[in-house]
Parts: C-alpha cells; structure tokens; sequence
C-alpha cells in the first residue's frame, strides 16, 4: 500500500510540475493581454483548481469545506493557518480576484515567479520586516480599494501540524485601516499534505470559514485584540479538526 501511495504521489508530482509549465508559459504570453479579473481567472484559478483537482484524483486528498454563508459579499483580509501548500492552492481557486502576501524571492523564479508578477502580489522582503509591514499596509490597503481580497497566512510560514506559529498583527492592523472585517479561515490540510518532504496522505481535509471579525474600538489595542480573537478563533479550530483525526502518520 506504501509503495502504490509512492507512486501515485510521485504521478502527482510529475503532472503539477507538467501542468505548471503548461500553464505559466501560457500565461506569460496570454495574460499581459487580460483583463486583472480575467488574468487572474486564467493565471492564477484555473491552475490551482486543476493542482486541487490533482490531488484528490491521483493522492486522494479530497476536502469538504464549511461556513460557505460567512464569507462577505465585499473583499476583505483573510487570515488562514499555514500548513502546507494545499491551503494555498485551494484558497487561491476559491477567492477571486485574490492577491496575497508572500516571499520576494518566488518573483525570480524562472516562469513561475514570472507569472505571479501577473497577479500584482504583495511581495515582501522577510529580512525587512518593518518595510515589510508598510507595504502590507499601503499596497494591501491598495487591493481592497480595487476590489481584490487579501490573503495573510499571518503565521508567516508553514507551520508543523500541532505546533501553530504566532500571528502577526499585520492582517489586522491592515483591515483596521481599510474599514474591513478578517475573514478567520482553519484547516488540517498538514496531516494530509506534510509540510516536509514528498509524502502524501489520502483524505479528506476539513476547511472551516469562521464569522467575519470587526475592528471593536480604535488605536493598537483595538488591533491587537482583533488579532487576538482571530488567531484564538483559527487555533482552537485547528485543535478540534486534529483531534478528531487518527493518530499522526509519519
């Protein structure tokens, strides 16, 4: 059973990688010529969809997702825990249009980060965090005024199943400033899709959107607290979804 899961991950492997080049040269050609909407359907969703997609028929990593019904009509900052990668394929095909925080260093990646430029990211320098903090602020503030949501995983990297990584106040203090609520979103998809090396483990990862969470009162208490209830709200999530999982895989 290991050795048919070995090489079903390794198909998976071969056919994200495949599909990624497909696509990123397909989108460096045809997406200077799109629309942001349309660029970011044809770019970035589309991809992450199949990439998703991949995963459930070929690992057998499938998911279920609620509180669908919470999510706002108007773009806001979403805060998700960081496990994997999965998190951020699907999230990147549920949302839309949608941009997010993420390391300077993916933009030189050779077609890859070249498509990303297409999305208009907010590409932060993780050596400068106070810079970094000011261009979350002007260039997140920025997206939400044209419509796009935000997606902080404020942990700011992935973090190893069981052990949760503390959340900056960046995505608060940026839907502070915007006059916009956090969308609070958890998830178990590390004890599926292992934060390192190759293994996968079939499943079915638990996605739960939470009630969208509004600045209460003014100045950087408000923010902190705000931040406080959403990172109380996403870990004791991610608790209850881990501990009704069998026990942990190597």
């Amino acid at each position: 059973m290991n050795l048919l899961q070995n090489l079903r991950t390794l198909l998976f492997y071969l056919a994200l990688c495949l599909s990624a080049v497909v696509w990123c040269v397909a989108s460096i050609l045809v997406g200077p010529f799109l629309s942001f909407r349309g660029r970011y359907r044809f770019v970035a969703q589309r991809w992450c969809r199949a990439a998703v997609w991949l995963a459930r028929t070929i690992v057998g990593i499938d998911y279920r997702i609620s509180g669908l019904e919470q999510v706002p009509e108007r773009p806001c900052v979403i805060l998700a825990n960081h496990q994997s990668t999965w998190e951020t394929f699907f999230l990147t095909a549920q949302f839309e249009p949608m941009t997010q925080v993420l390391k300077r260093e993916l933009l030189h990646v050779p077609c890859f980060g070249w498509a990303i430029r297409l999305l208009k990211p907010i590409a932060i320098d993780r050596d400068n965090p106070k810079e970094a903090l000011r261009q979350v602020a002007s260039q997140g503030l920025e997206r939400l005024q044209q419509g796009v949501w935000v997606l902080i995983f404020p942990e700011g990297t992935r973090a190893p199943v069981g052990e949760p990584g503390k959340f900056s106040r960046s995505g608060a203090a940026l839907a502070a400033s915007a006059g916009v609520p956090v969308l609070p979103i958890a998830h178990n998809a590390g004890s599926f899709w292992p934060r390192l090396g190759w293994k996968k483990h079939p499943g079915t990862i638990d996605v739960v959107i939470g009630p969208p969470m509004w600045l209460e009162g003014e100045g950087p208490r408000a923010v902190a607290a705000l931040n406080q209830r959403a990172e109380a709200w996403v870990q004791a999530q991610v608790r209850e979804l881990e501990a009704q999982l069998p026990a942990p895989r190597s």
